[in-house]
């Protein structure tokens, strides 16, 4: 098995509606429910948006902690997913059933080397 990153790029910008965010929390309960079903589940969770991020910099003495993102944008890595499949078209596919929940779309990563 490897681990594989599902990347949530959410559009920098106001929320949708109540009723519609209600909806994809509903659809994303549903879909983590399936990853723990067949064992692919390892992590997931959202993220604050980019204003809340300090980034740290190494420097010639020591590393410079500014706030704020690394990079404008306009879209932000709005939450992850982290899940074990045994191959790239097995992540792909809960990365397509990842956009579908969300709406959004989705990165699919793979980590170096085999899940220990």
């Amino acid at each position: 098995m490897k681990y594989y990153l599902l990347s949530v790029m959410q559009p920098v910008g106001d929320p949708p509606a109540p009723e519609v965010l209600a909806e994809i929390g509903k659809n994303l309960d549903a879909f983590h429910q399936e990853l723990r079903e067949a064992g692919a589940w390892v992590f997931a969770g959202g993220l604050h948006g980019p204003e809340s991020s300090t980034v740290l910099r190494p420097g010639d003495a020591d590393v410079l902690i500014t706030d704020g993102p690394y990079a404008e944008g306009k879209e932000m890595l709005g939450g992850i997913c982290l899940v074990k499949a045994p191959d790239l078209d097995a992540a792909l596919e809960w990365g397509r059933k990842a956009a579908l929940a969300t709406t959004l779309p989705i990165e699919v990563r793979p980590f170096m080397g085999d899940a220990g």
